[in-house]
């Protein structure tokens, strides 16, 4: 979502004491992935032992933020650790709704802003570089891994990638799927129309000639198992690499249409669901792609139809977004046994 640079990320913080209620905590942090010229915003969520002050994160004039103590000392024990990477044009704070649920459930989930792909930066030149991708997740386990009071409330045993959209590829990339410039032309040819080829073809992307950080093995043997909602570029991903992962896997549509083909991974998309035997599968509606995003403002449609931007907010008829919200959170909380 392009115009939305100025909008998202922001953390308000709330004036006067904690609030009693049972927020999760939150902290911001740098990571300095070797694949990138500078420093990488990232932020983690988690089981709070204590309250602080309210912080609201990723507040803004579309989408409604999410409360979290900011700062808060972490409960105690160990915790499943969740590594969040966004989609194409989103931000690791407006999937903030769900790394509080989880958080509250008892999990840890650290994610990135992937740069060029990000919200004001999402480049289709840029986002096409999944490896890069992938080194921002790698270093953002590095990071958390290094740093003592984190490891230590981290149980090594249950590391997960999670993603939605172009960020589902990230994880399923991390968990051992292996993307295949090869594959991608054929599946533009077949599919112009579909809102992946659009985007990145806007950028001049050669299908014929995917750039090499496209393609090729990114899996972190650290990863023990992956969540994929709506992945992006499954058309893509090896026949091979796809038989040979033995994580648990769980994968999520949330309804679809032509237009998102990519990301159907039933029988009448992609069927990496069918392909991938030991993967679960989900499927909620009425959704469409966009519904995963946060719970919009009143306004927050206006507004985006006045920048001419994604109608993010525009869900198909029937949709309760926060009831889609509540069961795709449920279902991951299940698939991660909190």
């Amino acid at each position: 979502m392009k115009h939305l640079a100025l909008l998202a990320g922001a953390l308000l913080l709330a004036a006067g004491a904690a609030c009693a209620e049972p927020y999760a905590g939150y902290d911001r942090f740098e990571i300095m992935p070797p694949d990138r010229s500078g420093p990488v915003a990232a932020s983690v969520w988690y089981p709070a032992a204590k309250a602080t002050y309210r912080g609201l994160v990723g507040d803004n004039p579309v989408f409604q933020g999410t409360s979290a103590y900011v700062g808060a000392a972490m409960a105690e024990g160990k915790h499943p650790l969740v590594l969040l990477s966004h989609g194409s044009g989103g931000n690791m704070d407006g999937l903030g709704w769900l790394s509080s649920r989880l958080a509250l459930k008892g999990a840890i989930v650290a994610a990135v802003n992937h740069p060029g792909s990000t919200s004001g930066d999402s480049s289709p030149r840029r986002s096409v570089r999944l490896s890069e991708r992938a080194g921002d997740i790698r270093a953002l386990l590095d990071h958390v891994l290094a740093d003592p009071e984190l490891a230590s409330r981290i149980d090594p045993a249950r590391i997960v990638t999670f993603g939605f959209s172009l960020g589902g590829a990230t994880a399923l990339n991390l968990a051992g799927a292996v993307t295949d410039g090869a594959l991608y032309k054929p599946y533009c040819d077949r599919f112009p129309d579909a809102a992946d080829c659009v985007f990145f073809g806007k950028g001049g992307v050669d299908f014929a000639k995917m750039p090499a950080t496209f393609s090729g093995d990114m899996r972190d043997p650290r990863v023990t198992a992956a969540i994929a909602i709506d992945p992006g570029l499954t058309y893509a991903m090896t026949q091979q690499s796809i038989e040979a992962m033995k994580l648990p896997v769980l994968l999520v549509n949330l309804g679809g249409d032509d237009l998102w083909k990519a990301i159907d991974v039933s029988a009448r998309g992609s069927n990496l669901a069918g392909r991938m035997p030991q993967a679960q599968y989900a499927r909620f509606g009425p959704a469409h792609h966009f519904t995963f995003l946060a719970l919009c403002k009143p306004e927050g449609r206006a507004l985006l139809a006045e920048e001419k931007d994604d109608p993010v907010c525009d869900d198909p008829e029937g949709t309760d977004r926060a009831l889609i919200h509540a069961a795709v959170a449920d279902r991951i909380a299940a698939f991660l046994g909190l």
